[in-house]
């Protein structure tokens, strides 16, 4: 009977309430851990911890938004009855697929590094939502630190595969959470400055974003000048500096929230795709 009852529900209702709705966020997820698979190939590759790592990581992020819509934590809720008994069994086969790749990934006391990566991704998280609080203010903030938790699927996904929590860990996870950082910056500027024309009105409103890649050079020369970054990972962040710097100077156009979606979806796999081959050169 209660099969019956949820046939009967609008699917686009029953994807929104299960679904994650937040596509930027699957970049944030998928490019990273892509990288960090890919630095692994210079060290011997586990392919059987790098897929049970990748259904981990996908599992655990599908699983919040309908988490949050069975709590009503969410803007959509499941309301009804029958709504929340659906919500519910799809809690339960991602939390069931989630929980056997992660023992399998820590079984017989391997891995055990995942759990400090996943302890400081889960601080992020709830970090992120108490800045949440603070309303229209804490947004781009509350991203910008969400964004610790998302792309620590790059430091996850190196360790599994080549078996090393090390600098090279370490310096995949600084990389896409800088990338990850200034695109939220750039996404939000180019929302409010929707209607600046001129360069005096994106100065106005863009002027933090310009100290933000002036100080993303620093964070990069000085990753550099310290052995953490080398010159080939660094030369991934043109295009995105190139892409902020620019748009101060363009001619206007209207904004286009889809085609700026895409476009910054386009960066982030450029991006990827540099700092993967810095480490095959």
């Amino acid at each position: 009977m209660m099969a019956a009852h949820v046939t009967t529900l609008p699917g686009s209702r029953l994807r929104t309430i299960v679904i994650p709705r937040e596509h930027g966020a699957w970049g944030m997820l998928l490019v990273p851990l892509a990288t960090g698979a890919v630095a692994a190939l210079r060290s011997s590759m586990n392919t059987g911890a790098i897929a049970l790592f990748i259904v981990a990581a996908m599992s655990l992020f599908w699983l919040r938004t309908p988490v949050e819509s069975w709590l009503g934590t969410s803007a959509i809720k499941a309301q009804t009855k029958d709504e929340r008994a659906f919500v519910l069994k799809v809690i339960a086969a991602i939390g069931v697929l989630a929980v056997v790749s992660i023992v399998a990934l820590l079984w017989n006391g391997q891995r055990f590094g995942l759990l400090t990566i996943g302890a400081i991704a889960a601080s992020a998280f709830a970090m992120q939502a108490g800045v949440k609080k603070l309303g229209r203010k804490g947004r781009m903030p509350a991203q910008i630190i969400g964004a610790i938790g998302l792309t620590s699927t790059a430091a996850g996904a190196y360790y599994v595969a080549a078996g090393k929590l090390d600098r090279i860990a370490v310096a995949l996870w600084l990389a896409n959470w800088l990338f990850a950082a200034d695109q939220i910056h750039f996404v939000q500027v180019r929302i409010r400055a929707s209607r600046a024309a001129s360069l005096d009105e994106k100065m106005k409103q863009g002027f933090p974003f310009l100290l933000g890649q002036v100080g993303l050079i620093g964070v990069i020369l000085a990753a550099c000048r310290f052995g953490l970054f080398p010159a080939a990972m660094a030369l991934a962040f043109v295009p995105v500096l190139v892409r902020g710097t620019v748009w101060f100077v363009r001619r206007h156009r209207p904004l286009d929230v889809h085609k700026l979606g895409f476009s910054e979806l386009t960066q982030a796999v450029i991006f990827g795709a540099l700092l993967s081959a810095s480490f095959l050169l």
